[in-house]
């Protein structure tokens, strides 16, 4: 990890109290660890091939990015939306079915066949990402979750924290986060976005407590809002930079996401178990 600068907020300890580390991942390696992500962006609209993220590792921090030659993911379904991501599980029906995660267009077809697979599905616990984004617009980044989706109900969203370019300056950003419901007839759309005296292109920690019947969202120690909803089943984690066109700032490529670290925790007072 680099030094900090002036409005960086340093890294939390590894051990929380109250809580035991379930998973993480401080991207101190030489390459990404495949058995906690999947280096891939919802393939099974697009292929593997379109849908392989833009990263480095470097100073012990994993980097998102989007290259000035980078090529949309899925122009089919998603015109020309760039986008670099890894997620935790990957689940998509047959060839030509509706089936699959975050079908976020009713266009969507499985486009390639995927092996189907769960590397972090929790449900329920306390989620903390150090991270730094991009102050451009038509970039956003986001750290998100989405049901495993293994049935169509169980599609629910949770966004930990997602930061538009276009809204984020020196001085303050628009924190958007909260619940999209999506195909879960149990959830309803309850979207947030305070601006917070932040610079979102310095390091700061954006957490989530996901508890059975509601969420608790705060940003550097602080909480910002509570949300009275919870979905009831497994999700998987989603860490992306877009590239929307239309809104695209000329500027320096790559524009990057830097990750420092991802950690997850259970706390040690009884709770429903994670998978």
């Amino acid at each position: 990890m680099e030094g900090l600068s002036p409005g960086d907020f340093p890294p939390n300890p590894l051990e929380k109290e109250g809580y035991r580390l379930e998973f993480h991942d401080e991207f101190t390696g030489p390459r990404l660890d495949t058995t906690k992500w999947f280096p891939y962006y919802l393939p099974q609209w697009s292929a593997r091939e379109r849908a392989r993220p833009s990263y480095i590792l470097r100073d012990g921090c994993l980097v998102l990015q989007i290259t000035a030659d980078q090529q949309p993911w899925c122009p089919e379904f998603d015109g020309g939306v760039k986008c670099s991501s890894i997620q935790t599980g990957v689940f998509a029906g047959p060839l030509g079915s509706e089936f699959g995660q975050h079908r976020f267009s009713p266009a969507c077809r499985v486009r390639e066949a995927q092996e189907n697979a769960r590397l972090y599905t929790p449900r329920y616990g306390y989620f903390e990402m150090r991270a730094k984004g991009v102050r451009a617009p038509g970039n956003h980044v986001a750290l998100w979750m989405i049901g495993y989706e293994d049935a169509p109900e169980r599609s629910g969203e949770i966004a930990v924290f997602e930061i538009m370019g276009a809204h984020a300056s020196a001085e303050a950003a628009r924190v958007g986060h909260g619940v999209r419901r999506w195909g879960d007839p149990n959830l309803r759309d309850e979207f947030l976005e305070p601006f917070l005296p932040i610079d979102a292109a310095q390091w700061h920690v954006y957490a989530l407590e996901w508890l059975p019947d509601h969420l608790e969202f705060s940003v550097d120690g602080v909480k910002i809002s509570t949300v009275g909803q919870s979905p009831a089943y497994p999700m998987q984690f989603m860490l992306s930079i877009y590239e929307v066109p239309g809104d695209i700032e000329s500027g320096e490529y790559p524009k990057q996401f830097w990750v420092d670290y991802f950690r997850a925790y259970r706390p040690l007072r009884d709770r429903p178990s994670g998978s």
